[in-house]
């Protein structure tokens, strides 16, 4: 399926109606759809399948009529175009997303975001499959990356109404005590990741509205205590760095109709004790517990630049010399 992309000029009296209070008629319209809809001005962008740019600039023309008759535009009006329109493609299959040829996750601000190897492909299926799962493997595999485009795609079909992403605030060599600045100020570091690739998959605007809104919603683990989170992806990244009690509670926090990625690095724990991290434990004693699933990347699986392979390796050889001096003190 190849993606393409089409402006589309909109009567610039009509565009405030047709887009809605919030933009809330453009977030209806966009989570009928796989394609990404993004608006400058009176010109809306539309990227993804040449079939449901046809649809979506169909129902962009009905909306522009109704407008332009009634002088106004009601959300029943975008829910009935949608319903006879939208019809012409079904996205379904026994309730559940066909995967796609083209192994697109989430057609994002900029460019689609697609499973890139087997390991990535594994991955998103078994999203789809199960409630909770552990992505467990080095730096550069795309474990947070591509939870974060999963994410985005639920939130487009509706299937949750929030995004809830969280990180453990472990220090790696630093302590918080010391950064300047607030609270927020001092955990802005730990969230950044996060905040980056939202940023690459939705763009500025459309970031700032749905974080606005408390759609979208990045807080460190601690602050997780005493919440029930349904209609939720919830992301913990970082996991390695999670406690054994705190990935307890992590876990306990998930309400129905939500799913759950843990992601984490069990070679890059920077707890004082490594023992008690909560990531090595839940591998251990979470295995048999039906919808849960593990998936383990490794260095095969790296898909940034080149040399991070060559790194990981070089690391993981030096540990293994470390280890074996050890023994034989």
């Amino acid at each position: 399926m190849e993606i393409v992309e089409k402006k589309i000029s909109i009567n610039s009296d009509a565009i405030q109606s047709l887009i809605g209070p919030g933009d809330a008629f453009l977030d209806i319209i966009e989570a009928r759809f796989q394609a990404a809809i993004n608006i400058r001005g009176n010109v809306l962008s539309v990227k993804g399948s040449d079939d449901e740019i046809k649809i979506i600039e169909n129902v962009f023309k009905e909306l522009e009529y109704i407008v332009n008759k009634n002088k106004s535009l009601e959300e029943e009006d975008v829910y009935t175009v949608l319903e006879i329109l939208a019809s012409q493609k079904k996205k379904y299959s026994n309730g559940k997303l066909k995967l796609p040829k083209d192994n697109v996750i989430y057609w994002g601000y900029k460019e689609p975001i697609r499973a890139r190897n087997n390991k990535q492909l594994d991955y998103y299926k078994s999203v789809l499959a199960h409630d909770i799962v552990f992505a467990i493997g080095p730096a550069g595999t795309g474990k947070t990356y591509l939870a974060v485009a999963m994410a985005l795609a639920e939130l487009k079909k509706s299937t949750v109404n929030k995004i809830i992403l969280s990180r453990p605030a472990v220090e790696a060599g630093e302590s918080l005590g010391y950064l300047p600045g607030d609270l927020k100020e001092k955990l802005d570091p730990y969230l950044r990741p996060l905040l980056d690739a939202l940023f690459i998959m939705l763009g500025p605007d459309k970031l700032k509205s749905l974080m606005e809104k408390n759609i979208i919603e990045i807080i460190p683990l601690a602050y997780m205590r005493g919440r029930t989170l349904a209609n939720s992806f919830i992301i913990l990244d970082e996991a390695q760095n999670a406690t054994i009690t705190q990935m307890k509670m992590f876990l306990t926090r998930m309400g129905e109709d939500s799913k759950v990625i843990v992601t984490g690095d069990i070679t890059q724990i920077d707890l004082p004790r490594k023992g008690f991290s909560g990531l090595i434990n839940a591998n251990q004693v979470l295995q048999d517990i039906k919808g849960i699933d593990f998936i383990y990347f490794d260095e095969k699986d790296v898909v940034r630049h080149k040399l991070v392979t060559q790194i990981i390796r070089a690391y993981d050889n030096d540990e293994e010399k470390r280890e074996e001096m050890r023994n034989k003190k």
